[in-house]
């Protein structure tokens, strides 16, 4: 019998876990059994009971919206009869309730000491450009060096050159982002060592990143200004080599999971995400907050809709003034180009029988667990000290994914119903929301939280997947490591010259 699940005792409508056909009898979660009117795709919503026109619809105990016409008891609920009901704008309030995070034993991972103190989980060379200008050299250099360096004996996990397209002609915020970001990256800790390449006439030329940067370890960032050397390949292979045997003077040992920082992500959901994947990432945040760590949630435009239940989890009135801020500042930033704040999911998340941007955003933010928000992170920005945070962000995967990187995340929990083989500059491991996209895409999916549809207990998934991430920490692969996680994209909002 096709099973349907209800999420939460008040809500009014269930997801079907298989697809259901008109006049088939299905079988809720409670036990009940159920009879759909229409036919109900996997992943889709069914109605409860009878819905007036213009009555509110939940899931997740949540409004997700309201009915746009007179809906059945077993209809099915979507675009089509399902409306948004997201104000643009809004009072909120701090009505701070107790978060309980489980307690955990020790756990640790094989990590890379910095002499900063911080950890890294990779200890790669990056080869960072300050502008596009000079990715072509970047690539140049990257091939150059694995040719010279290969088959050396080495703790050093590669070299890897970076692209993107900006660093000139850009004006106030933007040129900031620009700088935050690569700033970010260069202090990341998964760099044993990294070069730096500029043009030499570009608006953020190194001397301008320098004074971003503020201060530096010479023996491991080094710039190179192509302008100003007569062999800009040759002369970047040899800063190359020198960051290598730098480098290869850091080896793994233990550390405590509280060094780990992780960032949230997910991307193509479907109905599935909001009932595996992203529940059992949150599981996954609560282990890592109960052990001392730090978990990053970004997209904030996925948080719409979702945005008081965040608030009510701040620890502190200062904590909830900044998540305020936070989202009124990325719902203006879609008002002053006219664009609405409720707009539907993307075509992949509609298909996949997500209908409004509340039950993307309640979906969504369930991978942050249910531990207290410590602050907002600004773009670019790490945070001092441990815990949850909420990074200015938005939803598009790579901006995303980047800024998770430049914020210090040493690798991404990335969720998904509908599949990316997208990569980023620090390991992004996929994990599915349903076990028919594990299997088809064993190249892209690292773990299937379809499982808990299966009859698996989330206690159990969690602790396996917190142990996956530990070995994955400790220097075993991700899939789209051996993709192209090379390209940056950078968030912006101006003029460019």
């Amino acid at each position: 019998m096709k099973r349907l699940f209800q999420i939460h005792p008040a809500d009014t409508v269930a997801v079907a876990l298989e697809g259901i056909s008109a006049g088939e009898e299905g079988i809720l979660s409670n036990g009940e059994r159920f009879t759909v009117q229409e036919d109900i795709p996997a992943g889709h919503k069914a109605a409860l009971r009878d819905i007036a026109l213009g009555e509110e619809i939940r899931k997740y105990g949540q409004v997700i919206g309201a009915a746009c016409r007179s809906i059945g008891k077993g209809e099915w609920v979507h675009t089509h009869n399902l409306a948004s009901v997201m104000q643009s704008d809004g009072e909120y309030t701090y009505t701070p309730g107790p978060c309980l995070l489980p307690p955990q034993a020790p756990a640790f991972f094989q990590g890379y000491r910095r002499p900063n103190g911080k950890v890294g989980v990779r200890n790669e060379i990056w080869i960072l450009p300050t502008v596009g200008c000079v990715n072509g050299v970047v690539s140049a250099i990257e091939a150059e060096s694995r040719r010279a360096l290969a088959g050396t004996e080495s703790s050093v996990d590669g070299v890897f050159g970076f692209h993107h397209p900006l660093g000139c002609s850009q004006l106030g915020e933007d040129h900031q982002m620009t700088q935050h970001l690569l700033a970010g990256l260069i202090r990341h800790p998964n760099a044993g060592g990294v070069l730096v390449v500029g043009l030499g006439c570009e608006n953020n030329a190194i001397a301008e990143m320098q004074k971003v940067l503020d201060h530096w370890e010479p023996e491991r960032v080094r710039f190179l200004e192509c302008q100003s050397c007569d062999d800009e390949i040759e002369t970047g292979v040899r800063l190359v080599k020198e960051l290598w045997e730098y480098a290869s003077g850091f080896h793994r040992e233990p550390c405590p999971a509280a060094e780990l920082m992780v960032g949230l992500k997910c991307g193509g959901s479907d109905g599935y995400s909001g009932i595996t994947a992203n529940p059992l990432v949150g599981a996954f945040s609560d282990q890592l907050l109960a052990l001392g760590g730090t978990a990053l949630l970004t997209e904030v435009p996925e948080m719409f809709g979702a945005e008081q239940l965040l608030m009510d989890r701040c620890r502190t009135r200062e904590a909830f003034k900044e998540t305020v801020s936070l989202i009124r500042n990325f719902k203006g930033y879609f008002l002053r180009y006219g664009q609405p704040v409720d707009e539907n999911p993307s075509p992949g998340n509609r298909a996949g029988g997500i209908t409004t941007l509340a039950e993307k955003s309640l979906g969504c933010i369930q991978k942050a667990g249910s531990g207290p928000v410590e602050g907002v992170l600004s773009y670019g920005e790490s945070p001092r000290r441990k815990g949850l945070f909420l990074l200015q962000g938005p939803g598009n995967d790579l901006v995303a994914a980047c800024a998770l990187a430049a914020s210090g995340a040493h690798l991404i929990l990335f969720t998904t119903g509908r599949g990316t083989p997208l990569g980023s500059p620090v390991p992004t491991m996929k994990i599915a929301s349903n076990s028919a996209l594990a299997a088809k895409k064993p190249r892209w999916i690292d773990f299937n939280a379809g499982r808990l549809l299966e009859g698996e207990r989330m206690d159990s998934l969690s602790k396996e997947l917190f142990m996956q991430v530990l070995e994955i920490a400790s220097g075993q692969r991700v899939q789209a490591e051996s993709l192209n996680r090379q390209e940056l994209a950078i968030f912006r909002d101006g003029v460019t010259l």
